[in-house]
C-alpha cells in the first residue's frame, strides 16, 4: 500500500461527480427499502455497490481513502443483505449474518486507526530524527561544530 503524505488530496471533477452519483444511488436504494419497493430496491444494490467498489479501487494508492471506502462497501453489503431479508424473509433469516460485513468494515477501520496510521506517524518521526542526525553528522564531518 502506498505511503501517506502531507500532499493535498485533490479530486478530479469527473471523479467527484461519480462519488456524488454514488450517494444518489445509495439513497435511492434505501428509499426503496423504506417504501417496500422490492424490485427497484434490489436493482439499486448493483449500481450502489459497484460504484462503492470502484471508488475503493480508484483510491487504492491512498491507504486512508482505501480503508474508508472498503468499509463503506462492506456497509452497503450488510445493509443490502438486511434489506433483502426484510423484503423476502421478514427479517429473520439473513439479518444475523449482516454482522459479518459490518464487523469486517469495523475491523478495516480499526486496522487503519490503531495500526497503520500510528505506524506511519512513528516512521515519519524516526525519519525526521534520522535526517537531523545525518545533518548533524555532515556538519561535524565538514569541520563545522555546534
Amino acid at each position: 500500500m502506498g505511503e501517506e503524505s502531507n500532499d493535498l488530496y485533490v479530486i478530479p471533477a469527473k471523479f467527484r461527480k461519480i462519488e456524488n452519483l454514488h450517494i444518489l444511488f445509495w439513497l435511492m436504494k434505501d428509499l426503496c427499502w423504506c417504501l417496500l419497493l422490492r424490485p427497484l430496491g434490489i436493482i439499486m444494490i448493483f449500481p450502489t455497490l459497484t460504484v462503492a467498489i470502484w471508488i475503493a479501487w480508484r483510491n487504492r494508492h491512498i491507504v486512508a481513502e482505501l480503508t474508508h471506502n472498503v468499509a463503506i462497501a462492506l456497509w452497503i453489503v450488510a445493509n443490502s443483505m438486511w434489506m433483502i431479508d426484510e423484503f423476502y424473509f421478514e427479517g429473520e433469516k439473513i439479518r444475523h449474518y449482516c454482522v459479518i460485513p459490518f464487523s469486517l468494515g469495523i475491523l478495516t477501520l480499526f486496522y487503519y486507526y490503531f495500526y497503520y496510521s500510528p505506524l506511519q506517524r512513528k516512521k515519519a518521526k524516526a525519519a525526521e530524527v534520522a535526517n537531523k542526525n545525518a545533518e548533524h553528522s555532515n556538519y561535524t564531518a565538514s569541520g563545522i561544530k555546534h
